[in-house]
């Protein structure tokens, strides 16, 4: 055994330092490996871009990338075969004595591709495993976020040529994929040509996305499946994602793993994970490799990693053992209730740290036989939107049934009004048609419509309180349709029975309390007499409206009656104001309307004369009380009344004394009246008195306004004058 591991030794110390022959059978590898990622890259970019095929698409871009690696691969070992040449001159140059009669103290200085070995191994390996996981990530975003458009199955097609070549152009790549893949990493095993592990990676990844084409064509060729074919869109621009972020993650590693000396870094685009499935049979090993090269050291030769290798088997049994009887304990969150299931029977738990109620268990920890003898069971929710089904593993939390037609949809932000469509599905309920108005004779009644259609939504809010008949009275995915057609059966006798008017305005009638009664009573004769074991928590009704053709007519009619209750009050508005500028106040003039109309009925039945101006005195007095416009003109009247009363009475007087001065003296009286007028002719004349004997008279006239000066003997003339 010693002997074995000597002569192995000795192989590998050989292989370390190897010869440029070594690396150059490595170049040739190299040179074969990028022949095939070029061919292949170009082969499905020629197959996409002929069929579509999103995939292919990006396989060939993943694989186009890869031609980065080969490339890489290929330099390295030709730098790695040109310093191995130079290293062997070098040698020669040495022990021929030329280093003594060299111009240079040391023979370091002829080392030139030794150095730019060092520097490509460096900063350019490194630099080109970058370029390679950006590619990779950014094609990977790329794809996915352009297969968006792509996403619906009206997209595949059905054409039998095409999966023909997708079929054999998979198989293809997954055949010569995993044979080259097998030789490259056999190779790969030996220490001078490990760096070949990152070459057969890129084998492995055109395997395996030949194998998925293949399978996918296959599938649906065959069988006439789609799924795997709609899912390889994604999984390949995700496998591109991973393996970006797996070359990132390594050169981050890479700058913290210790390293020896004159020993080759390992690239960071050569992927683990890929190589693991480029050697299944060396999985561990490989494993192993990948630990004492990130550690520096070599682990798995300590005693712990030993030890742990025997007890492997031993540890994953008492894990599986643990795990199995994990099974046996159940949580109860705190919004579910269920049901413990032993061979298909319902019943208790072995012990119960929580609420257990009859049958079935609350929230807490319970504890149970293990799976398979006995299960736990939580009847699900089922919601469905925009076409997809939703379970949701609750039971005591509130649950919504649609009984009419669905809400509107989740995206409408903008008001809705009835000339719109609320929902993408609206189901129309038969109702009577409105209800005759009081006064319309029956030619107008008989003219209605016998029936009317409304569209209105019914929302049923209800929680599960027994979680055992909830669970007895229909199956799995089978409750809520259930509860849902019978509530949609008992809402359309229920809107059948009432008018269309009283439907619209729901909200002032008793109809919620009604319907909520009536779908209790539907529900409590399922489970036998039992019930559903739900709770209904609320009825609704929202959103009703007619249908969308009659809906400007509907509009129209409410516009109608807008219309008139807006004359009706603002005949109310003049009214009030006219009878309050009458009468003071609303109250007060309707008082004396009433008095008024006792007044008429007096005069017309001919009641005594002092009763009816009794009431018109009282009339009068609440009219002037009232301090409107009437009150103020009575009131104006009667002092114009007096005023002309007591003047003409003033006047009587006079003359009745003016008779009684003239019978006394007739001519001092007649004297006494003309001086009076004349004094009244001349009171604002100029009067001037001349002889009688005046032979000649000149007159002059100062025309002078009398008013224009101003008296200095009076005291307040000028007054006006001051403000100026």
């Amino acid at each position: 055994m010693n002997q074995k591991q000597n002569q192995k030794q000795r192989f590998q110390r050989h292989m370390v330092r190897g010869d440029y022959q070594t690396y150059r059978r490595a170049s040739l590898i190299c040179v074969v490996g990028l022949i095939i990622q070029v061919f292949v890259a170009l082969m499905l970019l020629i197959y996409s871009t002929y069929s579509g095929d999103h995939a292919a698409r990006s396989a060939s871009i993943l694989f186009g990338s890869g031609v980065i690696v080969w490339g890489m691969l290929l330099f390295v070992f030709d730098q790695h075969r040109r310093e191995r040449i130079e290293a062997m001159e070098a040698e020669q140059y040495s022990n021929a004595g030329g280093a003594s009669a060299s111009a240079f103290s040391e023979s370091d200085d002829l080392r030139v591709v030794a150095r730019r070995l060092a520097f490509i191994q460096k900063w350019i390996v490194p630099a080109s495993g970058l370029i390679f996981a950006g590619i990779n990530i950014l094609a990977g975003l790329s794809r996915l976020r352009s297969w968006d458009a792509f996403s619906s199955p009206e997209t595949f097609t059905y054409n039998t040529r095409i999966l023909g070549a997708t079929l054999a152009i998979g198989l293809s790549m997954g055949v010569v994929g995993f044979i080259f893949a097998r030789f490259v990493s056999g190779m790969g095993k030996v220490q001078i040509w490990a760096n070949l592990r990152a070459g057969a990676a890129q084998s492995v990844a055109i395997s395996l996305v030949g194998v998925l084409l293949a399978v996918a064509a296959f599938m649906e060729l065959s069988l006439g499946q789609m799924g795997l074919k709609a899912l390889t869109p994604m999984i390949v621009p995700i496998g591109m994602i991973v393996l970006g972020c797996e070359v990132i993650v390594n050169l981050i590693l890479d700058v913290y793993r210790p390293r020896k000396a004159g020993e080759d870094p390992r690239p960071a685009f050569d992927s683990r994970l890929l190589g693991l499935l480029a050697a299944p049979d060396r999985i561990a090993a490989n494993i192993g490799e990948a630990v004492n090269y990130q550690f520096g050291v070599d682990v798995t030769g300590t005693w712990f990693y030993q030890l742990l290798s025997k007890l492997v088997l031993w540890l994953v049994g008492m894990g599986v053992v643990i795990a199995w009887l994990m099974t046996m304990l159940v949580v109860v969150e705190p919004h579910e209730r269920g049901l413990i299931l032993t061979n298909g029977r319902v019943s208790t738990p072995i012990y119960s740290f929580g609420d257990q109620g009859d049958g079935d268990i609350g929230p807490g920890l319970h504890v149970k036989l293990p799976w398979p003898f006995a299960t736990y069971e939580t009847p699900m929710s089922l919601t469905r939107s925009a076409g997809q089904q939703e379970e949701i593993r609750t039971t005591t939390g509130v649950r919504v049934l649609q009984l009419a037609s669905d809400q509107p949809d989740k995206d409408k932000r903008t008001p809705i009004i009835w000339t719109e469509k609320h929902a993408s599905r609206e189901k129309l309920n038969i109702v009577q048609p409105t209800r005759g108005i009081e006064g319309e004779d029956n030619a107008v009644q008989s003219a209605q419509a016998n029936l009317s259609l409304i569209a209105i939504e019914v929302p049923m809010h209800f929680v599960v309180r027994d979680v055992k008949l909830f669970d007895q009275f229909a199956g799995p995915g089978q409750r809520e349709d259930l509860l849902q057609m019978i509530g949609r059966r008992v809402v359309t006798q229920f809107l059948g029975e009432w008018p269309i008017d009283l439907v619209l305005a729901h909200n002032q009638t008793d109809m919620l309390e009604q319907l909520h009664t009536r779908l209790d009573d539907a529900y409590s004769q399922l489970n036998e007499g039992k019930g559903p074991g739900i709770e209904i928590l609320f009825v609704g009704m929202q959103g009703a409206h007619p249908p969308l053709k009659v809906a400007p007519s509907y509009e129209r009619v409410i516009a109608a009656r807008q219309n008139r209750e807006s004359m009706i009050e603002d005949a109310s508005r003049v009214e009030i104001q006219t009878l309050a500028e009458i009468a003071g106040s609303v109250e007060l003039a309707e008082q004396i309307v009433a008095q008024l109309a006792e007044l008429e009925n007096q005069r017309r039945a001919n009641a005594d004369a002092t009763l009816i101006a009794q009431t018109e005195l009282e009339v009068q007095r609440l009219l002037e009380t009232a301090g409107g416009e009437a009150g103020e003109k009575l009131l104006d009247a009667g002092a114009q009344r007096w005023s002309r009363h007591m003047s003409e009475r003033g006047r009587a007087v006079l003359l009745n004394g003016q008779e009684q001065a003239y019978a006394a003296s007739p001519m001092l009286y007649r004297s006494q009246a003309y001086f009076d007028a004349l004094l009244d002719a001349i009171k604002d004349s100029r009067v001037y008195l001349t002889p009688s004997d005046l032979e000649s008279l000149h007159i002059r006239i100062d025309l002078m306004d009398l008013e224009a000066g101003t008296d200095v003997f009076d005291a307040e003339a000028g007054a006006d004058m001051k403000q100026y």
